[in-house]
């Protein structure tokens, strides 16, 4: 399976917003669970949100209220609309099929909050 290519991040400050984006292959992926992690220098990877293909969604309590995921099956991409970012907010963000094994992980994408 050919991971999936995330961008959008960037340098911007408390309070500020960036919309990430993923961009998968494959007719199927309009079938998938998606989700976003990150990891932060010196710990593990975290979940950050999903999004079925029925559109539902769920969302770690740190970016409730926050954070968006979205997604656009015709142009097999997922969307994740951060506002409010908090300087604990930076971390590489990942995305990636769930359950997860089945796509190997991507090179992320740096998200970095800070005056």
């Amino acid at each position: 399976q050919v991971p999936l290519v995330e961008s959008g991040g960037g340098l911007v400050q408390p309070g500020g917003s960036l919309r990430l984006s993923c961009v998968g292959s494959g007719s199927i992926f309009r079938l998938w669970t998606m989700g976003w992690y990150r990891q932060a220098p010196g710990k593990q990877r975290e979940f950050v949100a999903t999004v079925n293909s029925d559109g539902w969604t769920n969302y770690a309590d740190s970016v409730k209220g926050r954070f968006a995921i979205s997604r656009d099956n015709a142009k097999n991409t997922v969307y994740l609309q951060m506002n409010d970012l908090k300087t604990e907010d930076t971390a590489v963000y990942y995305c990636n099929r769930i359950p997860l094994g089945a796509i190997p992980w991507g090179q992320g994408t740096q998200v970095t909050v800070s005056l």
